[in-house]
């Protein structure tokens, strides 16, 4: 999935965009959605606006936006409208587990995997990882609510 299929489901524009490339999705088992999982990528640049004040002297990515990188990928995996066209609303509910091993930095190519614990119809909990040079960065445990968007015209 390219970044053009992303911006279709994800309600974020830049400088909030956190996701440059879906690389891998694995189907579910037959019948649940637990199980599935989803690859995706950042590319991470000096360009990016948090570095010029997370840190200055030693760019370092910053925590938040790794965890919501992990949750706008997520969001991705949990993406199935009922009907066509449909926008949904992700919303996390929580965040649990979370570790921070070694920090990212302008240059590194953040990987995230993430895979569906459980499904309960628009409640979802997952496990992500995030990965640089396959070496794990950060993890956490979501909660996460997915709904229509009610129409606010």
């Amino acid at each position: 999935m390219m970044i053009e299929d992303i911006l279709k489901r994800l309600p974020h524009r830049y400088p909030f965009v956190l996701i440059d490339r879906i690389t891998h999705i694995d189907p579910a088992p037959q019948g649940t959605w637990i199980g599935r999982k989803i690859e995706a990528i950042k590319n991470v640049t000096i360009n990016e606006n948090f570095f010029q004040g997370h840190f200055p002297h030693r760019p370092i990515m910053p925590g938040v936006l790794i965890i919501e990188a992990m949750a706008q990928a997520a969001a991705l995996i949990a993406y199935r409208p009922s009907k066509p066209g449909e926008v949904l609303d992700v919303m996390i509910a929580s965040i649990d587990n979370a570790r921070f091993r070694k920090p990212v930095v302008p240059g590194d190519q953040l990987k995230i995997k993430v895979e569906i614990l459980k499904d309960r119809g628009s409640i979802f909990y997952f496990h992500c990882d995030a990965y640089v040079d396959d070496q794990i960065v950060a993890e956490a445990d979501m909660l996460a609510k997915c709904q229509p968007k009610k129409d606010n015209s």
